[in-house]
C-alpha cells in the first residue's frame, strides 16, 4: 500500500494572507503612489515559500493583503530579494 505524496501549498494555510505578483506595468505607478524606491522597500526572500509557490523572481514586487479585526483590510508590499 503506497501512498502518493502530498503538495504542500502554503498559501492554503489558513494563517497565510493572500499574495500575489504586482505586475510589472503597476510597479512604477505604487512605487509613486508611497513615494518609494525599490531601496526602500521591504524584502522578501526568493526562498520563502510563498515566493516559490507564485513562481516570483528577484525584483518581483509581492502585495500582501492582510485582514485584521481591529485595522480591517491593510495591503503590504514586499521586493523579492535572492536568498
Amino acid at each position: 500500500m503506497s501512498e502518493e505524496p502530498r503538495e504542500f501549498r502554503p498559501s492554503a494555510h489558513r494563517d497565510v494572507p493572500p499574495h500575489e505578483v504586482v505586475p510589472k506595468e503597476m510597479v512604477e505607478s505604487i512605487l509613486k503612489k508611497y513615494n518609494a524606491t525599490f531601496e526602500q522597500l521591504p524584502y522578501i526572500l526568493s526562498t520563502d515559500p510563498v515566493v516559490l509557490e507564485l513562481q516570483a523572481k528577484p525584483g518581483d514586487l509581492i502585495k500582501i493583503t492582510r485582514n485584521s479585526r481591529t485595522a480591517g483590510t491593510s495591503v503590504y508590499y514586499r521586493l523579492v530579494v535572492e536568498g
